[in-house]
């Protein structure tokens, strides 16, 4: 099993340097064929969906970086503990105005069944079936 970093991401998913992407590109194809494993961490994810998303860097809107990334964390050679949770992280994501770490924070609320969250920040309030409080 190989660890991919959050760049092997940028450089297939931007395309902003063709020699890496085209490399990006193969590697991902060899764990679609199940020739290799990889996998990664959530702050990588997080990672990736923040410089896509940043207004500085690429300015992606929040639907495209869940199609973008959506069928590389489901490839059959990307092993991933929680799999289900960051996808539905995505999906919260693309359709809450959320950051990807509360979307992140929801999906493994919704995960432990849990509905309710101490927190000052608001953007929760917008989530349907959370409930936001304050100590």
């Amino acid at each position: 099993m190989q660890f991919i970093d959050a760049n092997i991401f940028i450089r297939h998913l931007t395309r902003d340097d063709p020699e890496k992407a085209q490399a990006c590109l193969e590697l991902f194809q060899k764990a679609r064929q199940k020739e290799i494993t990889l996998t990664t961490t959530e702050a990588v994810i997080a990672e990736v969906v923040y410089v896509l998303s940043s207004k500085r860097l690429y300015n992606l809107p929040r639907e495209e970086i869940r199609r973008l990334l959506y069928p590389l964390l489901s490839l059959p050679g990307f092993k991933l503990t929680n799999r289900k949770m960051y996808l539905r992280a995505l999906d919260l994501y693309a359709t809450y105005p959320i950051d990807f770490e509360d979307a992140l924070i929801v999906a493994q609320m919704e995960r432990q069944k849990i509905s309710e969250v101490y927190s000052y920040d608001r953007d929760f309030d917008q989530v349907a079936g959370i409930t936001r409080r304050e100590p």
